[in-house]
C-alpha cells in the first residue's frame, strides 16, 4: 500500500470517529448504523446564512421564492390507478439510454400542492443525477399539472397511490435498489406508507424532510401568528387546483360542501369541505388525528432518515415522535437548529445527504 493511500485511509478512519457537532440534535435506534456515513457532514457545525438564516420565516420564504430552479428536461408518464384516477410520473429525459437498469432509483414526493417544477424538488433531482441515480418525481393527483379524472384528490391519509407508484417503479426496474424522499406532506405520506407496509416494503431506504408528523399539532400552529400567511397561500393553491376540476364534483351529494372547498380561505376549510369527506372522516380533527405519520414510526422496518429544523414554522419540533424514533432500530433523526420549512439556507456548509 502506498504512503498516499495509507494517509487517505487514516484520514477517513479519523473522520468516521469524529462525533457529531453539538449544533445538531441526533437520536434514533439506527444511530450507530447511520452515523458513520454522515460523519463528514455532521462533524461540522451548522452555520445558518447571516440574517436570512436567523429568522425562520425569512428563510422559508426566501427558499420558496428566490432559490434557483435547475433546468432539467423531464419526460411525463401518466399512471392510471385502480380506482380510475391518475398520477403523473416525471422521469429525467434520456436516463434510459444513459443509465444501466440496475442504477439506484429515487422516487421524490413533493409537499402539499407541490410538483416536479418546485425548486427544492429540482435541486434534489439534480444532486441525485450527479451521483448516477435514476430519479422520478411522483406528482399527486392535480399537482404539477397531473390530471384529475375522478372526484377525488390525494390526502395525508390515502396510501393507495403511493403503493401503486412504488409497485410500478420497482416492477419496471427489478434489478435496482429503490429509495424514496418526501418533503412535508409528502414525507408524512411516505412514513405512513413505510409503517403500514412494514416488513413487506420493497424500498431499500427512505428520507423524510420537514415532516409535520403530528397533524393535530401542526394544524394548531398553522392558525397562529405569521403562519396564517402560509395557510392562506396553500389554501389558494388548493382552490386553484380544485376549481380547474370542479365540474367533476357537480351534484356529488353527501356531506360534501363544494362551495366551502371552492372558496376556502384556509387549508382547514378545504379539508372540511372536501378532503375529510372524500376519505371517510367524521370531522377535520378526526382526519388530522387519523392521518398523522407520528403513529407509524414504531412500525417502520425500512432504513429511515428523518431531517427536521428546530425552528420549522409548519412542521413543529414538538410534534416529532422522538421516543418512537429512539426505540426503532431502523430510524435516525437529525434536527438542525435553523432551517425554516424546506429552507436550510446555510452559509459555509449546507446539509447534504
Amino acid at each position: 500500500m502506498s504512503t498516499k493511500t495509507t494517509a487517505t485511509t487514516a484520514t477517513t478512519d479519523t473522520n468516521l470517529q469524529q462525533p457529531p457537532h453539538s449544533s445538531f440534535e441526533i437520536l434514533g435506534g439506527a444511530r450507530d448504523r447511520f452515523l458513520p456515513a454522515l460523519s463528514h457532514v455532521l462533524s461540522r457545525p451548522y452555520h445558518p446564512f447571516p440574517f436570512l438564516g436567523w429568522n425562520r420565516h425569512l428563510e422559508t420564504i426566501s427558499a420558496s421564492f428566490y432559490r434557483s430552479i435547475p433546468d432539467i428536461r423531464l419526460r411525463r408518464q401518466c399512471l392510471r390507478t385502480q380506482d380510475g384516477g391518475a398520477v403523473a410520473l416525471d422521469w429525467v429525459s434520456g436516463d434510459d439510454r444513459r443509465l444501466p437498469p440496475d442504477a439506484p432509483l429515487l422516487i421524490l414526493l413533493p409537499g402539499l400542492t407541490g410538483g416536479s417544477g418546485d425548486s427544492y424538488v429540482r435541486h434534489m433531482l439534480s444532486r441525485a443525477r450527479s451521483k448516477g441515480w435514476r430519479v422520478v418525481v411522483f406528482n399527486s393527483r392535480g399537482c404539477g399539472d397531473s390530471p384529475v379524472t375522478t372526484p377525488q384528490f390525494y390526502s395525508a391519509s390515502f396510501l393507495g397511490d403511493i403503493r401503486e407508484v412504488v409497485a410500478h417503479v420497482t416492477g419496471r426496474y427489478p434489478d435496482a435498489n429503490v429509495y424514496a424522499v418526501g418533503w412535508s406532506l409528502g414525507a408524512n405520506i411516505l412514513v405512513r406508507y413505510l409503517g403500514q407496509e412494514a416488513y413487506n416494503c420493497p424500498l431499500s431506504g427512505a428520507v423524510s424532510l420537514c415532516n409535520p408528523f403530528n397533524l393535530v399539532v401542526a394544524d394548531e400552529d398553522f392558525r397562529k401568528g405569521f403562519n396564517i400567511v402560509y395557510d392562506k397561500a396553500l389554501a389558494k393553491s388548493l382552490r386553484t387546483i380544485f376549481n380547474k376540476h370542479v365540474l367533476l364534483f357537480e351534484d356529488i351529494g353527501g356531506e360534501y360542501n363544494i362551495p366551502m372547498a371552492a372558496n376556502a380561505k384556509s387549508v382547514r376549510e378545504f379539508d372540511d369541505g372536501l378532503t375529510r369527506v372524500s376519505f371517510g372522516f367524521k370531522s377535520v380533527d378526526d382526519y388530522y388525528s387519523g392521518s398523522s405519520s407520528s403513529d407509524s414510526v414504531k412500525h417502520v422496518q425500512t432504513p429511515l432518515l428523518c431531517i427536521q429544523a428546530a425552528n420549522d414554522p409548519i412542521a413543529p419540533a414538538r410534534g416529532i415522535p422522538r421516543e418512537d424514533i429512539q426505540e426503532n432500530p431502523n430510524c435516525l433523526l437529525i434536527v438542525t437548529p435553523k432551517g425554516g420549512h424546506l429552507g436550510w439556507i446555510a452559509a459555509l456548509h449546507h446539509l447534504e445527504v
